[in-house]
């Protein structure tokens, strides 16, 4: 589907009125955080979820502006009628500038990619790259080694690029969460480490509803084969079974898994 319109700082206006002003210096270096959100049938998952994971990045990298949950929430609704959007993700990008004024908000709707349906029975593959992000908690537009990670994942036809860190341990892909799992025990890395992704805690807390029990550990990429399987989080994929890393396999998704990605799917009916 194409979209037609944009909001820029709360207004309407057509998408080929977009510009990106290129003497901003704020552009140029990537000051700026931003968020996508699952919309579909034309609700709108978890928004006040991302809105407060975007205000507090800003606030963790220093980027002052005057904008407020209630625009963001006014402006999504304005556009997705605008644009007669049923099904879309929203792209928010919050800019920021030499003062709180000079900060900008884009709203834009994009075509969602969903995964490949086989991938959730069969598992989809992941290779390991080597990168520790500056700020883990903040989901800022510094995303240049993510995307040569993520560049480097789909050369070697994988679904994502798992990260290591300056210890070993492996923390998250470049667009999702990463967990283990052994019978009804999911392990995360520790979320000091991590982006804390909306979907990740909606899944921990669907998880923990079903009897699940959630702990935090370093995980290393030679202890694997001591769980019986690995999955992924993101807006767009729910929750992903890892079939491979490297060339360390682990197969079809245990019942266990089958059973949260049940869960995981009813609880988003109901949400």
């Amino acid at each position: 589907m194409s979209f037609k319109f944009f909001s820029h700082n709360g207004e309407i206006l057509p998408l080929d009125q977009a510009t990106v002003p290129l003497s901003r210096v704020e552009y140029s270096y990537g000051f700026g955080v931003y968020e996508s959100i699952r919309v579909s049938k034309g609700k709108v998952f978890f928004l006040n979820d991302h809105c407060q994971r975007l205000m507090n990045s800003a606030e963790l990298i220093g980027l002052e502006h005057s904008f407020t949950s209630e625009l963001i929430a006014s402006s999504i609704q304005e556009l997705i009628e605008k644009n007669e959007a049923e099904t879309c993700n929203l792209k928010l990008l919050l800019i920021g500038g030499r003062t709180a004024d000079d900060a900008t908000l884009d709203i834009l709707c994009l075509n969602p990619l969903f995964p490949d349906r086989k991938l959730y029975k069969q598992g989809a593959s992941c290779i390991t790259y080597q990168y520790e992000r500056q700020l883990p908690k903040a989901k800022t537009l510094n995303m240049l080694s993510s995307y040569l990670a993520y560049k480097q994942a789909k050369e070697a036809g994988a679904y994502d690029a798992l990260l290591i860190n300056g210890g070993g341990y492996i923390t998250e892909g470049t667009r999702t969460n990463f967990f283990v799992i052994k019978d009804k025990t999911i392990i995360s890395p520790y979320e000091k480490d991590i982006l804390l992704g909306v979907t990740r805690d909606k899944v921990l807390q669907v998880a923990r509803d079903n009897g699940f029990t959630v702990e935090e550990q370093d995980i290393k990429l030679e202890d694997l084969a001591n769980y019986d399987g690995c999955f992924l989080t993101s807006t767009s994929s729910k929750i992903m079974p890892i079939s491979k890393i490297d060339d360390q396999d682990f197969g079809t998704p245990t019942p266990q898994l089958q059973e949260l990605m049940t869960a995981f799917n009813q609880f988003l009916e109901l949400s």
